[in-house]
């Protein structure tokens, strides 16, 4: 089978996964630290800038640095001034200690080297009273994502952070393809 690749702007794309309103749904609101690591070009990244607002901030980080400067361009042309990018790996980054409110995985937590590792600063990042968010491909045959060998199961997903010290809040699904896992610290 085929599997269909989508740009992070891809028209289609929103038709089955819309950033803003899973943004809403996790709870993000103006004024927050964002962190989303393994931004790519900033699908999650730029409307989460938006809805922080002046008065929070968003932290994205990938290791594609033709994704991350597409992202910042994006930035610069909105004069979205609260959105710092980074190239590095997840498994070398800690934008900050103690500092956000959500650390985000948007569909990538299975593409690290180290997940646990990745789990683990996401854990130093967070504030006492932070979020950890992992939506991620559910683990069923479809024509696009990645191979189904490579997704993270729901209970996978669960265990890997629970195993990282973050008690589950929630698991829910997140449209057709995808699950959605709210943590607390």
């Amino acid at each position: 089978m085929s599997r269909r690749q989508f740009r992070p702007d891809d028209p289609e794309r929103r038709q089955w996964q819309d950033p803003e309103e899973i943004l809403s749904s996790i709870g993000i609101v103006q004024g927050m630290v964002f962190v989303d690591m393994g931004c790519g070009d900033g699908y999650f990244a730029l409307p989460a800038a938006r809805k922080v607002g002046f008065l929070g901030k968003v932290y994205a980080n990938d290791i594609d640095a033709g994704a991350v400067e597409r992202l910042r361009r994006r930035a610069v042309q909105e004069r979205l001034d609260n959105l710092f990018t980074e190239v590095k790996e997840a498994e070398e980054t800690i934008v900050c200690q103690g500092c956000a409110d959500i650390v985000f995985f948007g569909i990538d937590l299975h593409d690290f080297r180290d997940p646990a590792k990745v789990l683990l600063n996401a854990k130093k990042m967070l504030r006492p009273e932070g979020r950890l968010v992992d939506l991620d491909w559910k683990d069923q045959p479809m024509a696009f994502g990645p191979p189904l060998e490579k997704r993270f199961s729901i209970d996978k997903a669960r265990n890997l952070i629970g195993s990282a010290g973050f008690p589950i809040v929630s698991v829910q699904d997140a449209g057709q393809y995808h699950y959605l896992i709210i943590a607390g610290r």
